[in-house]
């Protein structure tokens, strides 16, 4: 398999890593594993969300551009979003409605890229689209800063304290993810713009 592959796959595998990862203290109810879990959901998201960054340069590094890698590596962007949204979604942090739309949009946007990739054409990735991923993100890292927080029960904080600390936040996330929403179908709305010839000859 190619370097850039490898670090696309990496990054696919991971998704349900960190879904255990994330989950199996909750479902134990255990407060050492929450513990473990909040030192250890932060590192290794950031070094995953890395890897979409070195895939894409030893890819041009060693000349391993190729159609599979075109839609392998947003496929493996998807999966590992999703899946860090799904566990906001599970701990009552993302509205199901939220995911929903994002799940339908992400899953039409692959659908975009075969229908463009059997014509030849690999769709590059638009500012919208990077705009979307930021904030995908970043709302992921918040979401899960935040999980963390919680997870380690900092005792010398009044519980009244936390308590609004954790409410200021919760709110400041739904607020990002409603960002999410909104960027994600306005970038998919960007992407049938710009590709509608492509669209319409293949339908």
């Amino acid at each position: 398999m190619k370097i850039s592959n490898r670090f696309t796959l990496a990054r696919a595998l991971f998704a349900p890593v960190f879904y255990f990862i994330f989950n199996i203290p909750l479902w134990l109810d255990s407060s050492v594993l929450k513990v473990i879990s909040a030192c250890l959901m932060i590192p290794l998201l950031a070094v995953f969300e890395l890897t979409d960054y070195w895939d894409g340069h030893y890819a041009r590094k060693y000349n391993e551009v190729s159609d599979f890698g075109k839609l392998f590596d947003p496929f493996a962007d998807v999966i590992l979003n999703l899946t860090v949204f799904l566990c906001a979604v599970s701990s009552g942090y993302m509205p199901v409605v939220f995911f929903v739309l994002i799940f339908y949009r992400e899953f039409s946007q692959n659908f975009l890229r075969m229908i463009a990739l059997k014509k030849g054409i690999a769709i590059a990735a638009r500012m919208s689209g990077k705009l979307k991923t930021v904030f995908y993100i970043f709302s992921g890292f918040f979401f899960v800063a935040l999980e963390s927080f919680i997870r380690f029960n900092f005792s010398f904080i009044p519980p009244q304290v936390f308590g609004i600390v954790v409410d200021a936040f919760r709110y400041s996330l739904f607020v990002l993810f409603a960002v999410c929403v909104v960027f994600s179908w306005g970038s998919f709305v960007d992407y049938i713009k710009s590709f509608y010839s492509i669209i319409k000859e293949n339908c």
